[in-house]
């Protein structure tokens, strides 16, 4: 049964992992698409999606979200949103990469690097009043137990010091 148990959370913990790196792909391919594009462009394209009421009404959560977030973008915040898209996904891309290698000074690392992450999703969170970030909060906080469950199996199951394993 605990063979069984230790699977499915292997499972869940791959899963976590998949989601993990498409989120940073996504993160560093939009810090890409935004370097690239002018913030015009942006603007222009967003108020497309708001008059066609793609998103809900015109004075909708998703709407007056993605248009504040544009005005943020566009009125000078470009660098900053840049550089965290590129940051974050680059840091996500390498923990996945390394998690998956099963490097274990990663593990650590990727426990407290979410930590930072959920700290400042619910600070982002409270300040603006999202609810899409604090549901990535305790994603990240679903993530962390993963890791660190996964961190733990590797320390008890990997072999002493100094004994090779045989081929």
């Amino acid at each position: 049964m605990a063979d069984v148990r230790a699977r499915r959370t292997e499972r869940w913990f791959k899963a976590a992992l998949l989601l993990k790196g498409l989120d940073g792909a996504a993160e560093l391919l939009g810090a890409v698409v935004l370097l690239l594009v002018p913030a015009a462009t942006v603007d222009r394209l967003v108020a497309e999606v708001v008059s066609r009421d793609l998103l809900g009404p015109p004075d909708g959560f998703l709407t007056r979200h993605l248009v504040a977030g544009t005005a943020e973008f566009t009125a000078g915040n470009r660098t900053f949103v840049l550089v965290y898209l590129g940051l974050h996904g680059v840091l996500k891309l390498g923990l996945v990469w390394a998690l998956l290698r099963r490097i274990r000074p990663a593990y650590p690392v990727a426990a407290l690097v979410l930590g930072v992450f959920v700290v400042y999703e619910l600070v982002r969170a409270v300040h603006t009043g999202s609810v899409v970030l604090a549901l990535l909060a305790a994603l990240d906080v679903v993530v962390i137990a993963l890791v660190l469950r996964e961190y733990r199996l590797l320390r008890t199951n990997a072999s002493p010091p100094g004994d090779v394993p045989h081929l």
